[in-house]
C-alpha cells in the first residue's frame, strides 16, 4: 500500500489532485477555528473546558463539524446542512414524481437535483444557524457553565442577523470546497470533508480517555481503546465489503450477422445496503424529545420522564429505543433506495433473467426475499456498532462521543475505502499496480 501511495505521488496529474485536496483540507480546518463576529471567544473556551467533552444534544452535529459547532466558528454548521438536504431530496425522490423523472434523465437530471440540494442547504443553514444563535444567547448551549450567559454579550437584532449570515456563508463555502475536491481533486469531496471533520476529533477524545484513566496513568485504558478500535475497524471493513451476488444471465440475440448478449453477470446486494443513514436518522429522532424537554417550561411528568430515560446514553430505555429505531430505519431506507420491481423490469427489457427464476414479477419477489434476508443481519450489525459508545461510557467512563463510536467509525471506514478505490482506479488506468495485489 505504501508503494502504491508513492507511485500516486510520482504520477504528475495524480500528484496535483492529491496536493490540491490537501490544500482544501487545510483551508477547511483553518475555517473551523475562526470565530464569528459577536461571540465572546474567551467565554466559549471557558465553557468548552468545563464541558469536558460532554456535548449532550449537540454531539452529533459537533462531530460532523469537526468540533467547530461548540466553538461557534465560521464553519460551525459544517456539512450537516448539506447532508440533511441530500437525505431529504433522496427521500422526496420516491414521493414526488417530478424528482423521480429527473433522476431517470441521467446527467442532466442529476445536475438539476444537485441544484435543488444547494438551495435546500442554504435554507437549512439559515434555520440551523438561527437555532444555534438562539441557543447560545439563552445559555442553553452549555448547561451549567457560569460563563454561558456572556457568550453573546450584544444580543441586538443586527448582531444576531450578522451571526446567522456568517454561519450560512460558512456553510456555502464548505459546500463549494467539497465540490472543488470533487471536480479538481481526487473526488468524493463532501465525503472527504466529513472524514476530516470526524478524524480531527480523534486525538483529543483519545487523550481525554487517557487523562480520565486510573490504571498505569491511564495508559491501560488508552491501549485498550486503541485495540477495540482496530478490532472494530476490521469488523466494519469485513461487513461493508460483504455482499450477496445474485447471478444474472442475458440471452443471446442475433442482430444482422452479429451476436449480442449471452453474458453472465451478477447484482451485488450489500449486507449493509443502507450505510450510515439509519444511525443518523435514529440519533436525530432521539434528540427531538430531549430538545423539546430542554426548552419546555415547567416541571411536568412527561418532561421528567424524557429527561430521565431519553437523555442518558446508558439508560436501558434509551438503549432499546435507539437499537429498535436503527433496525426500523435500516429496513425503511433499503425499501426506498432499492426498488426490486424496477430492477426486474430493466432486466426483462434487456433480456436478462436470474437462473431458475422467471422474468418479471417472480424476479421482483425473489429480489425482495433476498434483500429482506440480508437486511436483517445488516440492521443488527448497525445496532451493535452504534451501541459501542454506550459500552464505552460504562466501561471506560468515556463521554458519549467515544472516538470509535458507531457513526464515526462507519463514516471513517466507508470514506477511506472509497477514496483508496478512487486512487487505485486512477493508478490502474496508467498501467500501475494498485494497492490491492
Amino acid at each position: 500500500m505504501l508503494t502504491g501511495f508513492a507511485r500516486a505521488f510520482r504520477t504528475p496529474d495524480l500528484r496535483k489532485k492529491l496536493l490540491f485536496t490537501l490544500f482544501i483540507i487545510v483551508v477547511y480546518r483553518l475555517g473551523t477555528h475562526i470565530p464569528i463576529p459577536g461571540v465572546n471567544y474567551k467565554a466559549v473556551q471557558t465553557c468548552v473546558k468545563e464541558a469536558s467533552g460532554n456535548q449532550g444534544l449537540f454531539g452529533l452535529v459537533n462531530m460532523f463539524s469537526g468540533g467547530a459547532l461548540l466553538q461557534i466558528t465560521v464553519f460551525a454548521l459544517g456539512i450537516m446542512p448539506y447532508i440533511t438536504a441530500s437525505i431529504i431530496l433522496q427521500l422526496l425522490t420516491v414521493v414526488i414524481p417530478r424528482l423521480e423523472a429527473l433522476k431517470k434523465e441521467g446527467q442532466a437530471g442529476t445536475t438539476k437535483i444537485t441544484q435543488y440540494t444547494r438551495y435546500l442547504t442554504v435554507a437549512l443553514a439559515i434555520l440551523q444557524g438561527t437555532g444555534l444563535v438562539a441557543t447560545a444567547r439563552s445559555g442553553a448551549l452549555f448547561n451549567g457553565c457560569s460563563a454561558a450567559p456572556s457568550i453573546v454579550p450584544n444580543q441586538s437584532i443586527f448582531t444576531t442577523i450578522t451571526m446567522v449570515i456568517c454561519m450560512t456563508a460558512g456553510t456555502c463555502v464548505v459546500m463549494w470546497l467539497g465540490e472543488l475536491v470533487t471536480d479538481k481533486g481526487i473526488g468524493n469531496g463532501m465525503s472527504i470533508l466529513m472524514f476530516i471533520s470526524i478524524a480531527a476529533t480523534f486525538p483529543s477524545a483519545l487523550w481525554a480517555i487517557k487523562k480520565q484513566g486510573t490504571l498505569a496513568g491511564g495508559w491501560i485504558e488508552f491501549g485498550t481503546v486503541i485495540i477495540v478500535g482496530l478490532v472494530m475497524v476490521g469488523l466494519v471493513v469485513f461487513v461493508e465489503q460483504a455482499q450477496r451476488r445474485v447471478p444474472v444471465q442475458y440471452a443471446k440475440r442475433m442482430i444482422g450477422r452479429r451476436s449480442y448478449g449471452g453474458t453472465s453477470t451478477y447484482i451485488p446486494l450489500k449486507v449493509n445496503q443502507a450505510g450510515v443513514i439509519p444511525v443518523i436518522f435514529a440519533s436525530s429522532l432521539l434528540y427531538i424529545p430531549a430538545l423539546v424537554a430542554q426548552f419546555a417550561g415547567g416541571n411536568s411528568g412527561w418532561k421528567q420522564w424524557v429527561t430521565t430515560n431519553l437523555t442518558k446514553g446508558d439508560h436501558p430505555v434509551y438503549i432499546v429505543t435507539y437499537f429498535l429505531l436503527i433496525v426500523f430505519f435500516t429496513f425503511f431506507y433499503v425499501a426506498i433506495s432499492f426498488n426490486p420491481e424496477e430492477v426486474a423490469d430493466n432486466m426483462k427489457k434487456y433480456g436478462g433473467f436470474i437462473p431458475g427464476i422467471r422474468a418479471g414479477r417472480p424476479t421482483a419477489e425473489y429480489l425482495s426475499y433476498v434483500l429482506n434476508r440480508i437486511t436483517w443481519p445488516g440492521s443488527l450489525y448497525l445496532g451493535v456498532i452504534a451501541l459501542v459508545p454506550t459500552m464505552a461510557l460504562v466501561g471506560f467512563n468515556a463521554n458519549q462521543n467515544f472516538p470509535f463510536g458507531g457513526t464515526s467509525i462507519l463514516i471513517i471506514v466507508g470514506v477511506g475505502l472509497e477514496t483508496v478505490k478512487q486512487i487505485e482506479s486512477q493508478l490502474q488506468q496508467r498501467n500501475y499496480e494498485g494497492f490491492l495485489r
